[in-house]
């Protein structure tokens, strides 16, 4: 069956976990390693000719065009991941409307092709921001991967359907793709990306996408970030919890993804919402 691989395109300082620590006004002062990570991750995908969706984030593209255009050429999906990585329920409607817009022209612009997808930073589409689905949709979007169907205290809908709908809104229908769950004796849990797959063991992925797969009938939606392979990275200022979250697992997480690559089928994201 195939799965969805999905690359949320940033760098290391663009986390939701540093931002009390470092500002976007101060993004450009900092080394990049969004251009070093993400060329290592299109190798990987090449040598076992995977293909991909990269939620991009503007700030990025406007930074290293040159990255999301390779991105583009190796014949990758490019989606939209915002403007400057803000949270969608701490904006008003007119401001996430103004960020998406112009996040959507740079990474087109970058790309040269038609942008349809979009992911919100930290899964921030929830009950109090669902407004979001309507203004993706006039603006062009055709699908949209925030929704994370769980309880979890700084994102998650739980009582969303863990599988994806086409959601009908006053500007048109746009399809919500949600993050991947396990549901084992009626509790839901997340897995399947960034730190649910830096920090549990691989054989735990292994076996919940298997699960999915062979006894739900369900593909996975799998996401990565290209700092989470590069263990390399430069130290950043911030709370004890947010340096483990972000640091911890970071060693392994190369073995485990080209484990992931190995034993599973993987597709753009925009492929499996053209079944829906």
């Amino acid at each position: 069956m195939q799965n969805a691989l999905t690359i949320d395109l940033e760098d290391y300082y663009h986390v939701t976990a540093f931002r009390d620590s470092i500002s976007p006004e101060l993004w450009i002062s900092q080394p990049s390693r969004a251009e070093r990570n993400t060329l290592l991750l299109l190798d990987l995908l090449d040598e076992v000719g995977c293909k991909a969706t990269f939620f991009t984030l503007g700030s990025l593209a406007e930074r290293h065009p040159h990255v999301v255009r390779q991105v583009a050429e190796r014949g990758h999906e490019i989606a939209c991941h915002s403007l400057r990585h803000r949270i969608v329920f701490e904006m008003t409607p007119d401001e996430f409307r103004e960020d998406t817009r112009q996040a959507k022209r740079l990474i087109e612009d970058c790309s040269g092709a038609p942008v349809k997808g979009y992911r919100a930073p930290s899964f921030s589409i929830t009950k109090n921001s669902l407004w979001a689905l309507e203004i993706l949709a006039e603006l062009g979007f055709t699908y949209d991967s925030s929704i994370f169907p769980v309880s979890h205290p700084s994102y998650g809908l739980p009582g969303f359907s863990r599988d994806p709908r086409r959601i009908e809104t006053s500007s048109g229908p746009i399809v919500e793709y949600p993050l991947s769950t396990l549901e084992l004796a009626g509790r839901r849990s997340p897995f399947g990306g960034g730190a649910y797959f830096r920090l549990l063991p691989y054989g735990f992925t292994r076996w919940g996408i298997n699960y999915l797969n062979r006894h739900e009938n369900r593909a996975a939606c799998v996401y990565l970030h290209p700092w989470e392979l590069d263990s390399e990275q430069p130290k950043m200022k911030g709370p004890l919890t947010s340096r483990l979250r972000h640091y911890f697992g970071l060693r392994n997480a190369s073995t485990k993804f080209r484990s992931l690559l190995r034993d599973f089928e993987f597709c753009p994201l925009s492929v499996l919402v053209s079944r829906v």
